[in-house]
């Protein structure tokens, strides 16, 4: 990669990270807010100045076109989760760390970066006279964490590729990813407290939990737990719903200052008994996230990521407190010999020089979206994991490998 393509890389990442694109309000040309519209346009612009097609649907998603044949899809999203709290570094400062050789950002590696990364390299095939024989579709969606409306609209307004990969998940490649489920649970309690709520999104970890209640200053220690303005207060760690034991979940503690030891077990111990199920993808995972109280009945948002091999109703058959299904998702089982995913694989080892093996993950990506699809980076086993939590960031390191990356698998998948 050659120093301008370094330095221009670096600095479209961090223009992009620049814009707020969490979700919002929706108005007119802007389904999910004037932030993810914002961004759309500004990377539609970026491609359409380095001469591809691009098409814009309706604000929802965007499409970037290179060449003719056979479709090949690239799905990328420019939509970010909340920033959240704890910050250090200004989270829409796309800020260049010359220093500690990263830039910072929501969204540098979920999945702003990664976005660009696949565009500059298509940008570096086109510069060098390649000619692909299939149409390659850059696909950018504006609401891939918070519904996938961005993919619906997209599928009834475009012809969606049956093959291509996302740069939304794990290296070397992702052949089977868990199915995914959003079930909000209500429980019907009374007790002396008001205003429980905790959470933001039903994918990350609840960093924070608060509820009005009696002080009991003994609990309060015990707990570890805080008292602020009034209320009681549990703060956590945040981190991917996928991958639950990376953060700390606030609730917990705040259902035991209450006395709902039983709601608490069945939603952080017990798990309904599903906690042990588990195939060669994993184990299934049991989030609850989200936390209200509407008079006496409170709401739970939980986020399942169940394996491969079971079927939505052996989890809701397991169930046993009302529910309403938010969303849903079936899970996904590539061959591990398909051309796609040994194309993948060998050319992350020939990149890095490794020998690594096709994995599973609990995450749930664009790959989805298509009949044949996989997750390509841009993660890797060993490193920070930063993704949906403060100061996230990318290495320069990263985006070197990515850019080799997307590049060579783009070319060895369309030539």
């Amino acid at each position: 990669m050659g120093e301008a393509m370094t330095e221009n890389i670096r600095r479209y990442i961090s223009e992009l990270v620049q814009i707020n694109s969490e979700q919002t309000a929706a108005k007119d040309g802007a389904p999910f807010g004037t932030g993810t519209r914002k961004a759309l346009d500004w990377f539609l612009n970026l491609a359409h100045s380095f001469g591809f097609e691009t098409i814009n649907y309706d604000g929802y998603a965007g499409e970037v076109i290179f060449g003719d044949g056979e479709e090949f899809a690239v799905l990328a999203h420019l939509d970010v989760v909340p920033a959240g709290d704890g910050w250090t570094h200004d989270p829409f400062g796309g800020e260049i760390d010359e220093t500690n050789r990263r830039i910072w950002g929501r969204g540098t590696m979920d999945d702003k970066g990664p976005a660009i990364i696949s565009l500059c390299a298509m940008k570096a095939l086109k510069d060098e006279g390649f000619t692909p024989k299939r149409k390659i579709k850059l696909i950018v969606g504006c609401n891939e964490e918070s519904g996938w409306g961005c993919i619906d609209y997209y599928k009834k307004h475009a012809h969606m590729p049956e093959e291509g990969f996302t740069p939304d998940a794990d290296f070397p490649v992702i052949y089977a990813e868990k199915g995914i489920l959003h079930l909000k649970l209500k429980y019907s309690v009374k007790g002396n407290f008001h205003g429980l709520k905790g959470g933001t999104r039903v994918n990350m970890v609840c960093d924070y939990c608060s509820v009005s209640a009696p002080l009991n200053e003994e609990k309060l220690r015990k707990l570890n737990l805080a008292y602020e303005n009034g209320a009681i207060v549990s703060r956590g760690k945040s981190a991917h719903g996928s991958t639950p034991d990376e953060g700390i979940n606030a609730i917990p503690p705040v259902l035991s200052y209450l006395g709902l030891e039983n709601m608490r077990e069945q939603l952080f111990e017990t798990q309904f008994g599903l906690a042990e199920l588990q195939d060669i993808t994993g184990r299934l995972t049991f989030s609850p996230n989200v936390i209200g109280q509407v008079g006496e009945n409170i709401f739970v948002t939980c986020d399942i990521r169940y394996p491969a091999t079971y079927k939505l109703k052996d989890i809701l058959g397991a169930i046993t407190v009302p529910y309403e299904i938010i969303s849903a998702q079936d899970p996904i089982y590539n061959d591990k010999e398909c051309k796609l995913i040994t194309t993948l694989c060998g050319v992350y080892n020939e990149v890095t020089g490794k020998n690594l093996q096709p994995l599973a993950i609990g995450g749930g990506t664009y790959a989805r979206a298509i009949k044949c699809g996989a997750g390509f980076g841009p993660e890797e086993s060993g490193e920070e994991v930063t993704i949906h939590q403060a100061d996230e960031y990318i290495t320069f390191e990263k985006i070197e490998t990515c850019f080799k990356a997307y590049k060579l698998a783009i070319e060895r998948l369309t030539k």
